[in-house]
């Protein structure tokens, strides 16, 4: 049972995280799930189970990754349970649909703490562990749920735009020092998804947002992104760009950031007008 590769994965209970799961369990992958719902992850086991395998492994881990402990937590579950550990993906994360100047400092702290802190925690704590299990003709693979957002500034979305920049750096940083090590590091960039996570989006005093988001290019499925990211992860890619046009966009931001600012400006109209009111009535 214990020679199966096992994989990793952070909010796993729902949205990518879910269907990442699904992924890797179906290419005989180990898994443990990370998550902060425990029923959640309980019918996630369930229905894997069903699915049926005499050699795979499910362990579960049950916390809030912005507490205190929640690391050490996962990595003793893994020492206990598994003696490797190839995959790790950092997904759990969260955003907010607010203006930089209306978004508390609250707000941004947690979503600083979870899309960049906490990949860069449960990292450190686990790379020995990944580095250990690869080998340089199978190295160990870091996946990183990154965002375009990092690329580029998208309107009412400054902290998140903040800590997905953070998590580019640090993670092409440290690829760049450990070239030499059998960890690759694959950094993907999804545009807009039908997750959880713009369901959850947080309004700027912390409360959960209640206006409609506005998007850039098309809404992908949260499968269609997990089928792409387990390709690339096997072929051993560095960096994700499943969105071209996202891709096109981000370089023209580069080219021309005065009329790409006009152009999300217009793109976001709405948004922005609801914002503006929403600042309105609680000025008055």
């Amino acid at each position: 049972m214990m020679n199966t590769p096992v994989a990793l994965i952070t909010g796993a209970a729902n949205g990518l995280g879910w269907a990442l799961s699904q992924q890797f369990w179906q290419v005989g992958y180990s898994l443990c799930l990370v998550d902060l719902d425990q029923q959640g992850l309980e019918a996630r086991k369930a229905s894997l189970l069903e699915m049926g395998s005499n050699t795979q492994k499910i362990e579960l881990c049950t916390v809030n990754l912005l507490e205190s402990g929640a690391i050490e937590c996962i990595k003793d579950t893994l020492s206990r349970r598994f003696t490797s550990l190839d995959v790790l993906v950092n997904n759990a994360g969260i955003t907010h649909r607010s203006l930089a100047r209306e978004t508390s400092i609250d707000v941004i702290e947690k979503v600083m703490d979870l899309d960049f802190l906490v990949p860069v925690k449960l990292t450190q704590q686990l790379f020995e562990q990944l580095a250990n299990s690869g080998t340089r003709k199978k190295p160990a693979t870091i996946i990183n749920i990154g965002s375009m957002a990092g690329w580029m500034p998208v309107m009412a979305r400054s902290g998140y735009c903040a800590a997905k920049s953070a998590q580019h750096q640090y993670f092409e940083t440290l690829r760049a020092e450990t070239t030499h090590l059998p960890v690759n590091i694959l950094m993907v960039y999804p545009s807009f998804l039908a997750t959880d996570i713009e369901k959850n989006a947080l309004a700027g005093n912390g409360q959960k947002a209640t206006h409609a988001r506005s998007t850039i290019g098309n809404i992908q499925s949260a499968e269609w992104m997990a089928k792409q990211i387990i390709q690339a992860c096997h072929s051993g890619k560095s960096r994700l760009f499943p969105s071209k046009a996202i891709l096109l966009a981000s370089l023209f931001y580069r080219w021309f950031p005065a009329l790409y600012t006009r152009m999300m400006r217009r793109k976001f109209k709405s948004e922005l007008s609801v914002q503006l009111e929403v600042q309105e009535l609680a000025n008055h």
